[in-house]
């Protein structure tokens, strides 16, 4: 297969990816979990998104559920790596993220330290983007306050591009979601909500209210409707 785009290239729908070499049947076949269709020889996009190569295999990330990290963020990852020096964490980014074991340990010593004790595979932490540059991979930190392991709650993923309305203007949605709630919230730019409420019935109706958010992120008058479906189903502010 020949490759016809960069890793990380924006592409539209029906942008040619590449060009199969191999004998390759000409009517149309699709695949949806990668986003792409052969046609004829060649591969094609099907959204807009952002190309992912690996092994000469082409997929391509819808833009919508894409991160694009920048300097100071606040995210929650997914800890997907453990390396001697570093943790590697999934930020829902085109760019895996790295978390230097200096980081976290004082006196880090990779002779003497595991990082595993530490982290491991599937933990997920609230951290900073403390460097990137597009030359190298986001750099996090969770020096900071708040930052760090996340041990108890609930983590809800939303689409990146709903973040801003989960806010709303001047924080006008998310401070209706935690008065009335009386739930912890900490939303983080990469789609990523971290619920701490006092019981499960409560955590699931505010999940039902975020997902409310998601669906009619475009309509007007949400946020009464949030405040008032919140209300209903948990008897005003706590």
């Amino acid at each position: 297969m020949k490759i016809l785009v960069a890793d990380r290239q924006l592409v539209r729908p029906g942008d040619c990816l590449a060009v199969l070499e191999e004998a390759a049947p000409q009517e149309l076949k699709r695949y949806p979990e990668k986003h792409i269709y052969v046609l004829g020889g060649r591969v094609y996009s099907d959204v807009l998104g952002v190309v992912y190569i690996e092994d000469k295999d082409v997929n391509v990330i819808p833009l919508e559920s894409i991160y694009y990290p920048r300097k100071d963020d606040l995210v929650i990852g997914v800890v997907n790596g453990v390396g001697i020096t570093a943790w590697s964490v999934d930020i829902r980014a085109p760019y895996k993220a790295v978390l230097p074991g200096s980081d976290v340990i004082e006196g880090f010593n990779p002779i003497m330290h595991n990082l595993r004790n530490y982290l491991d595979v599937g933990d997920f932490i609230l951290a900073k983007i403390a460097v990137f540059d597009r030359s190298r991979d986001p750099v996090l930190t969770m020096k900071g306050k708040g930052l760090g392991k996340i041990v108890d709650g609930v983590v809800v993923e939303v689409k990146p591009s709903k973040v801003a309305r989960l806010v709303g203007r001047k924080g006008s949605m998310y401070n209706i979601l935690t008065s009335t709630s009386g739930c912890d919230i900490t939303i983080a730019q990469n789609g990523y909500v971290w619920l701490k409420c006092r019981d499960e019935h409560t955590t699931k109706v505010l999940i039902q209210a975020i997902r409310l958010i998601e669906s009619k992120a475009h309509m007007r008058g949400l946020t009464e409707e949030v405040r008032g479906f919140l209300e209903s189903k948990l008897g005003g502010s706590k």
